[in-house]
């Protein structure tokens, strides 16, 4: 994010749904597993975590879609877009699709995961790579390692 502010905002492809986030992100990321390829129609879906309390939506009202389960995706109801997911057991952080925020072109992605799954071509130029998601105990030191990258 280039802006002394760190609030930002993002939307859906209509603008229908509207959001901001009030905090430069945890971290971002590229996932390469095949169900963000089939919901994005893509090679990789592209996020950026922040704390929930930093993220809000200012227009519109999203609606779940893609799995039903205790990871929920949330989407546009009309456009369809892809806007954020709350992953399951991380009540307190929301991973907001970069592509989506204003300026989404510094969200440049720090660690890829599920490279298992990766489409051979599909180059997103991640500092870390997982064949799956990292550990737990991992994070720690890859959000300490964004952190210091500012």
């Amino acid at each position: 994010m280039n802006s002394t502010s760190d609030k930002v905002r993002g939307h859906c492809r209509c603008g229908l749904v509207e959001f901001e986030v009030s905090a430069k992100p945890m971290i971002t990321m590229a996932c390469h597993c095949t169900g963000c390829q089939r919901m994005s129609s893509s090679a990789f879906s592209l996020s950026s975590l922040f704390p929930s309390e930093a993220f809000s939506i200012t227009s519109g009202e999203p609606v779940i879609g893609g799995l039903h389960g205790s990871t929920r995706h949330f989407f546009c109801g009309h456009c369809m877009s892809w806007l954020f997911t709350r992953p399951e057991g991380m009540n307190d952080f929301v991973n907001v699709r970069s592509t989506l925020l204003a300026g989404s072109r510094t969200y440049k992605p720090f660690i890829e995961t599920y490279t298992d799954e990766k489409i051979e071509w599909a180059v997103t130029g991640a500092k870390h790579s997982f064949s799956k998601f990292p550990p737990q105990n991992k994070f720690p030191e890859l959000l300490q390692d964004y952190a210091s990258k500012k």
